[in-house]
């Protein structure tokens, strides 16, 4: 009885520390950014005015809660007519598991390569850290296809909040795929520590100046 209420207590630790981590770090990176986001706004809008600024998508959350997961758009509002104009490169799009290089993929606006190449498309996240949808650090946030590559640990999965973040965006990102991300994703749910995810922000911040798996 005694472990099972300090392993209790160590989990309220946890969160209360991860939560107050999230809060102060998304509220001061916002205000901060607040500047840059403005001219990205701009910048989008300029080279495609028909479309939103942000692009909103329904993501899996901590308990299968739905919400919707922000990003700079970097696409062009008629992105998949783009695509489907070219069947050459759509067959190829779709054998290579609904993925193009950067450079040879039509849908993606110029300023949307920017965008991913920097991971500036990924800042609007810190809109869903402070509102308590998503965590600085964890999984990533993933769609119902994706959900089905964790099979019978999907629950696991989706029992701590997703990340802008985490392991597997550290250890590869879009260089790894499934189902070796699932293994990564999980490690971090079943070894996730304060200070797992100060190493894991610290080599973010290298992997994003290097440019690593960044489409």
């Amino acid at each position: 009885m005694a472990f099972r209420n300090l392993t209790w207590n160590r989990g309220i630790v946890f969160n209360a520390t991860k939560r107050s981590m999230d809060l102060v770090a998304s509220l001061i990176g916002l205000i901060l950014l607040s500047p840059l986001f403005l001219v990205l706004a701009v910048l989008i809008k300029i080279e495609d005015r028909s479309g939103p600024v942000f692009f909103k998508q329904k993501r899996f959350g901590k308990n299968s809660n739905m919400f919707s997961i922000y990003k700079f758009r970097s696409m062009a509002t008629n992105a998949e007519q783009r695509l489907k104009e070219d069947p050459v490169l759509f067959q190829k799009y779709v054998a290579n598991n609904y993925k193009l290089e950067q450079d040879e993929d039509p849908r993606i606006t110029s300023i949307g390569r920017f965008l991913r190449k920097t991971s500036l498309d990924e800042l609007p996240q810190l809109l869903n850290v402070l509102k308590g949808e998503m965590s600085l650090v964890g999984p990533r946030p993933i769609v119902a296809q994706e959900l089905k590559e964790y099979k019978d640990r999907k629950n696991d999965l989706l029992s701590v909040k997703p990340g802008v973040t985490g392991y597997w965006q550290v250890s590869g990102r879009s260089d790894v795929g499934y189902p070796e991300r699932v293994d990564l994703e999980l490690y971090y749910v079943y070894h996730r520590t304060i200070w797992l995810d100060i190493r894991i922000l610290f080599a973010t911040v290298v992997s994003v100046l290097l440019k690593r798996g960044a489409y």
